[in-house]
């Protein structure tokens, strides 16, 4: 993995100073720490899950889901894979009942998740998956030791693995929350880890990557109320669920009250994927309010080697240019002349990331970088990275409106 900067940032104590936060606050943080973790427990649990269960479910919103089904989605369309996932992420009574229709219950396993374990989503949906499958061994529940969800496991004999200590649920990818499930459907989940440890190591150690994430975060925290807007533009259909992802974790982590004062700061995520998005957004991202940064991510080598044909088309011979070209090719010529015209207006802050390939290990280190990305933005932009608490007030308020309909 590569990262390339294209705008110029050099603030040597701003960089030693969120380098020197992140480093103290290892201790306190769990998620620096699930690179290194031993997986033998979780490997172990996933090979007593009967070899007939065909499909693998997770009941889970937000941090619970996101993170494994963007892994998930960017192996699937190079890996034969022994389970498909299938998630219930939203309350949404059609998409319950499409989801429901594309599995058969007597073949699937559930994965009910929710850190505080009291998630409304979540066990809307899990209590009619369960009034349809009342057999409590057909689930595995992941969740904080000692919540509310973690005693009900307790007295109905259910399965439960936890979520480590101090990681929060946006940050739980690499954690039981994403490799158990991921581990089923038979995803390197080694590998994967191994992909972020490199990130890791590389951040801390001072090798290649230490230096464009400082330097990214300082420049991001610095001008965030002038690029108040910032856009992943990913060149393969396989990172749409990334974005997703990255959506996530960047607006609930930097969307905050200042810790030392009373300003409202925040960077607005916006996941794109290109080419399909030069004919939505590049207007706006060109012509439109300087107010956007921008990240385009490649993939060097998608190894499918397929070429376009060598076949001239009447009155459209203009387009004998694209023949023997690969759509490898093609696809990152697409990207590098989108660069090269944004580079060229001269006020558009971008960077490029460039992966080698589409693999577990590749997915892995990308997380971790975005995982670092945003502690350290959030370190120089005088915000908890690890706090939600305006999430928090909405579920306050729904569930005062759930008690109203018992009245």
């Amino acid at each position: 993995m590569k990262n390339r900067l294209y705008f110029v940032s050099n603030h040597p104590k701003a960089q030693a100073h969120a380098f020197q936060a992140i480093e103290n606050e290892q201790d306190k943080i769990g998620y620096y720490t699930l690179p290194d973790q031993d997986i033998t427990p979780i490997l172990e649990y996933a090979d007593k899950i009967p070899q007939s269960v065909e499909s693998i479910v997770i009941i889970g919103i937000g941090g619970s889901s996101l993170g494994a089904k963007a892994i998930y989605e960017f192996v699937k369309p190079v890996n034969d894979l022994k389970r498909t996932l299938y998630l219930f992420e939203s309350t949404d009574p059609i998409d319950i009942n499409t989801t429901l229709k594309q599995i058969d219950l007597d073949t699937t396993h559930f994965i009910v998740i929710s850190k505080s374990g009291t998630t409304v989503e979540t066990f809307a949906i899990y209590k009619y998956v369960y009034s349809l499958l009342p057999k409590i061994s057909a689930y595995t529940f992941i969740t904080d030791q000692g919540s509310p969800l973690d005693k009900y496991a307790q007295e109905v004999n259910a399965n439960v693995l936890y979520v480590p200590q101090n990681v929060g649920g946006r940050f739980s990818v690499l954690s039981s929350v994403g490799l158990l499930p991921l581990v089923l459907c038979g995803i390197d989940v080694t590998s994967l880890l191994e992909g972020a440890k490199r990130i890791k190591e590389s951040f801390f150690e001072q090798g290649y990557m230490q230096e464009p994430l400082l330097k990214k975060a300082v420049f991001y925290a610095k001008n965030h109320a002038r690029y108040n807007i910032n856009c992943i533009f990913a060149y393969s259909e396989s990172l749409k669920y990334f974005c997703e992802w990255y959506v996530q974790l960047w607006g609930e982590s930097l969307g905050k009250h200042q810790r030392h004062s009373a300003f409202h700061v925040g960077l607005t995520p916006i996941g794109l994927i290109g080419p399909k998005d030069q004919h939505s957004f590049l207007q706006l991202l060109t012509d439109g309010t300087r107010d956007k940064s921008i990240t385009f991510i490649k993939i060097e080598n998608f190894e499918e080697g397929m070429t376009i044909p060598d076949i001239s088309l009447p009155h459209l011979e203009s387009l004998d240019i694209l023949n023997s070209i690969s759509f490898d090719t093609l696809i990152n010529m697409q990207c590098d002349s989108v660069i090269e015209s944004l580079d060229h207006e001269g006020d558009i802050p971008i960077d490029s990331i460039m992966l080698p390939k589409v693999d577990a290990y590749t997915i892995g280190s990308l997380i971790y970088y975005y995982e670092l990305l945003t502690s350290l933005v959030a370190e120089l932009m005088d915000v908890n990275a690890y706090d939600q608490p305006g999430v928090e007030n909405g579920k306050v308020i729904l569930k005062k409106k759930l008690q109203k309909t018992k009245r």
